[in-house]
C-alpha cells in the first residue's frame, strides 16, 4: 500500500466515524470527552411540561398586570379577578 492510498483509507475511516458518532447522537466537548446530544423522552416530557407550566405563568402575569394598570376603583370586580385566578390552578 503506498502512502496516498494510506492516507485516503485513513479519510474514509474517519469520516464513516464521524458519519456514525452523528448518526447515533453522540457529540464531543472541548476536552475531547463523548457525551450524548440526543435527549431521552423523560427529558422531553419535563420540557413540554415546563413550556406549559411557563405559559400558564406569563398568562396569570399578563392579567395581573391588566388589574395592576386599570383605573377601576371598584374592589369587587378586582375580588372577582382574583378569584377567576384561583379557580384556574
Amino acid at each position: 500500500m503506498n502512502p496516498f492510498e494510506m492516507v485516503v483509507a485513513i479519510v474514509i475511516v474517519a469520516t464513516i466515524g464521524s458519519v456514525l458518532r452523528a448518526r447515533y447522537g453522540i457529540g464531543r466537548d472541548r476536552k475531547g470527552n463523548d457525551y450524548s446530544v440526543r435527549e431521552d423522552a423523560a427529558a422531553q416530557s419535563e420540557n413540554q411540561r415546563l413550556r406549559d407550566e411557563l405559559r400558564a405563568m406569563k398568562e396569570r402575569l399578563a392579567v395581573l398586570e391588566r388589574l395592576a394598570t386599570e383605573n377601576d376603583t371598584s374592589g369587587a370586580r378586582l375580588d372577582r379577578e382574583i378569584e377567576k385566578l384561583r379557580d384556574r390552578t
